[in-house]
């Protein structure tokens, strides 16, 4: 976008706490009867404390736009340089049609969502890689053939696409930690299921944790195996048993980047060190909430990886 959050430096930022407070509340209200009908729900706590957080996460992100409203046009950088926002704002002025809400409502879209799904993601991949040594050596093999031994500073585009175990070892911990586990579709017409029938507008909550630990599609499913998602097993998992980031036309629009900001970290933090498992061994206890997130925290152990 432009700008920084500043997430890692201040956690007291009001975003931040912004964005874990309607996570909460989200997930509260999905779990509650009574705060399933707005005429009740109105009338509570998370009511308030939802337009609060509301209140500060659209504030910034009209302050994003603004800002970077004012730069562009203090500056001779084109609004077409690489950044989302600059490309929404290049399109509200060539009259595409993209209003001010519009633009707010995608900012808002791709802040919130990809705040923390992507690190608890890459938390899960790291303790995955901590648990299991002969897939991280194999991972950083993979690195060495194709990004350490060309002596890259950055990692390219076309490199990180060759990191194909690299990705499935990704693939199989999204598969075991959904960062959504839990996300729901409407009915736009009535839908016929066996000889039940599903009226139209009901909503349907998708459980991806338990689709994806399924034993009729995944054998052994509670096992770490990346290679189920190698090119040759691949078609073992289908659109409708993977889905990590949802399907179909509502599906996550900020995929294929996450994948990419994921290898990145990833592999940066496995050329400098060797991941291990705490001692004694580091049992996840997971927490159902809007992002998969672990009770008593993801720990493990670093060592320094000498070359």
């Amino acid at each position: 976008m432009g700008t920084t959050i500043n997430a890692q430096s201040n956690d007291k930022s009001d975003y931040v706490y912004s964005v874990k407070e309607m996570c909460r509340i989200v997930i509260g209200r999905s779990l509650s009867i009574p705060k399933s009908f707005d005429f009740l729900y109105q009338f509570t706590k998370d009511f308030y404390k939802q337009n609060k957080a509301l209140k500060i996460l659209h504030e910034y992100s009209r302050n994003v736009i603004e800002f970077r409203k004012k730069v562009l046009l203090g500056s001779s950088e084109q609004a077409s340089s690489n950044t989302l926002l600059d490309l929404l704002l290049d399109s509200k002025e060539t009259k595409v049609g993209i209003s001010d809400s519009e633009i707010r409502e995608e900012v808002d879209t791709f802040m919130f969502a990809g705040h923390d799904t992507v690190t608890s993601a890459i938390s899960f991949i790291l303790y995955c890689l901590a648990m299991h040594p002969q897939v991280q050596e194999r991972v950083v093999k993979e690195m060495e053939a194709i990004l350490w031994s060309h002596n890259l500073n950055v990692a390219t585009y076309g490199r990180l696409q060759k990191l194909r175990y690299l990705e499935a070892v990704i693939k199989e911990t999204l598969r075991l930690y959904p960062s959504v586990p839990i996300y729901c579709r409407r009915v736009v017409e009535d839908l016929h299921f066996g000889d039940q029938v599903i009226p139209a507008n009901t909503t349907i909550v998708i459980f991806a944790y338990g689709v994806h630990r399924c034993p009729k599609t995944y054998p052994e499913p509670e096992k770490f195996d990346p290679n189920r998602f190698l090119t040759e097993n691949q078609s073992a998992a289908s659109t409708s048993s993977y889905i990590p980031f949802s399907a179909g036309y509502r599906s996550c629009i900020g995929k294929k980047f996450a994948m990419l900001e994921m290898k990145v970290v990833v592999s940066k933090i496995l050329k400098h060190y060797r991941l291990l498992p705490t001692v004694p061994e580091h049992k996840l206890i997971l927490k159902g909430e809007t992002v998969l997130k672990s009770k008593n925290g993801v720990c493990i152990r670093l060592a320094k990886r000498f070359n």
